[in-house]
């Protein structure tokens, strides 16, 4: 299974997978002008490790700002991850966030609201 590495630009995040680990990370602004198409191949990288593999996944976010095609393109990734808790699979979502950036606070709230796997908000300074 081949890893993903994309470098962070001014207007989409670094992207990180480790199919050894079982681990995505993703870092920065998401606000490309095509979001479908910048993160297909992390969606397809989700599927196939979902259905390749049966260890848990693990997603380390540190995202600080998201456009609204952006979110459509987490909310689809997330209904993924969903889909194989509720069949058994381990899957965790770390989000960290600047303290001083309630935005994103929320933002993560309204997509642990629609998640039953364990979905970790945390605040830094």
């Amino acid at each position: 299974m081949n890893d993903i590495k994309i470098v962070s630009t001014q207007s989409t995040p670094l992207i990180e997978t480790d199919s050894t680990r079982g681990v995505i990370y993703m870092e920065g602004d998401s606000y490309p002008e095509n979001s479908f198409e910048f993160y297909s191949d992390l969606v397809k990288w989700v599927s196939h490790y979902l259905k390749e593999s049966e260890r848990p996944l693990v997603v380390e976010l540190a995202l600080l700002y998201l456009n609204t095609s952006s979110i459509k393109v987490m909310m689809d990734i997330f209904d993924e991850l969903e889909e194989a808790h509720q069949v058994g699979r381990e899957i965790t979502v770390n989000w960290r966030y600047d303290v001083d950036n309630e935005r994103v606070a929320e933002l993560a709230e309204e997509f642990k609201e629609d998640c039953s796997f364990s979905f970790n908000i945390i605040g830094q300074e």
